[in-house]
């Protein structure tokens, strides 16, 4: 771990960037003074990270990757696995965490941004007869606003919520109507952060996620309630 930690400092001071070859592994058993096995360990460990990536052959070796949410969605979930938590638990969670994001975004999302969630929203629309694009738009649209909030912490833990929280996966089935009722909200959520108005923003959002869990207690209680378990 502490050689990993070192490795991760190095490419820092470096500078490298992401598709940059670190150094190859006779150079870095030099550099570290450590064993080939620990060497080994230690970059293995940061590949299951999402930091680096081992390609064979030659030429190959360790390269810089950009990590993403994947790691953070697996330790959440063996964590609330752990814990006995049930669904319940990523769904009040989003209830807490959105409506801030939504205020954030209205103050700090991008016109870049601001294009890609009305863009969801138009996509979504044009769709409503296909639950996999309407699934894929809905958690591209909390993305959006996640990562638009400006805060990367929130853009990386919805990430990792969503992940987690796939209605698909987990059986909570969404009907025509209900898809509808969505993406309406989704466009008055877009309105409140399009007009930069951070209340109205926070509100809509609220609105929309506790109709989401009124939705799911009423039609799917058994699945709120079932443990989190990891599934690969």
């Amino acid at each position: 771990m502490l050689l990993a930690q070192q490795i991760v400092a190095d490419i820092n001071r470096r500078g490298n960037h992401v598709g940059d070859r670190l150094p190859p592994e006779r150079l870095m058993l030099e550099e570290y003074q450590v064993g080939r096995g620990t060497l080994r360990e230690s970059l293995r460990f940061l590949e299951l990270q999402g930091v680096i990536s081992l390609r064979p052959g030659p030429g190959g070796g360790p390269v810089v990757e950009r990590p993403d949410s994947t790691a953070l969605a697996t330790s959440l979930t063996l964590l609330l696995q752990f814990a006995n938590a049930p669904f319940r638990t990523i769904a009040e969670s989003r209830a807490g965490l959105e409506p801030v994001m939504a205020q954030l975004a209205a103050e700090r999302m991008s016109d870049e941004q601001l294009a890609d969630l009305k863009a969801s929203v138009d996509t979504m629309k044009r769709h409503l007869g296909d639950q996999r694009i309407f699934l894929e738009e809905n958690k591209r649209f909390h993305d959006v606003i996640a990562h638009g909030s400006g805060n990367a912490m929130f853009g990386y833990l919805i990430d990792a919520l969503l992940d987690i929280l796939d209605g698909s996966a987990i059986g909570i089935d969404y009907p025509e109507v209900r898809r509808e009722a969505v993406q309406d909200a989704h466009a008055q959520i877009y309105e409140a952060i399009a007009s930069r108005d951070p209340l109205a923003s926070s509100q809509a959002m609220a609105d929309h996620i506790d109709q989401y869990l009124r939705y799911a207690e009423r039609k799917f209680p058994d699945v709120l309630n079932e443990p989190i378990s990891w599934t690969g």
